[in-house]
């Protein structure tokens, strides 16, 4: 192969992977595959816009996502290894709903993405908090039904049980 074939077919590769990253009908204008669990500036900075602009008031997690606690609970405090079992909702910031259970679903707290694993333990059993996430803590990059790559999410979660 010659060094303009080897030229041609990397750059050719690099846009596929780059492209892969781009987004259509999401929140932002690009998205930065981000495997790390740490949330960009960039991300931030795009839930703030979206708080500030719908005049949401949450607090900022360390984690880099914001929530809203809208009942503390008084049972169990989840853990990674927890079972949990949880009622939720689940929009993009258009209000688009792209999955729900008002029946609860249970998991191992480790299996969901990272987003929960870190917001879900804020609460106890019989809890309730409204998650803004961005899409480090979710889905990334990645297509997963109807969320489009680069998504920030937005879940209500109602903690129903901790095992």
């Amino acid at each position: 192969m010659t060094r303009k074939h080897i030229f041609i077919l990397t750059f050719a590769v690099l846009s596929f992977m780059i492209g892969g990253c781009s987004k259509s009908g999401s929140n932002n204008s690009t998205c930065v595959s981000n495997n790390t669990g740490v949330p960009t500036a960039e991300e931030v900075a795009s839930l703030q816009a979206y708080l500030s602009a719908n005049a949401i008031t949450a607090t900022q997690d360390p984690g880099g996502f914001f929530y809203i606690i809208t009942a503390p609970g008084s049972g169990a405090t989840p853990t990674l290894t927890s079972t949990v079992t949880f009622k939720y909702t689940g929009s993009l910031q258009n209000g688009n709903v792209f999955d729900q259970s008002q029946t609860g679903v249970t998991y191992v707290l480790s299996q969901l993405i990272l987003g929960f694993q870190k917001g879900i333990p804020l609460i106890r059993k019989g809890g309730s908090i409204k998650l803004f996430l961005p899409p480090s803590l979710g889905y990334g990059c990645t297509q997963a039904g109807s969320i489009p790559p680069g998504s920030n999410l937005i879940f209500t979660v109602d903690l129903v049980n901790v095992q």
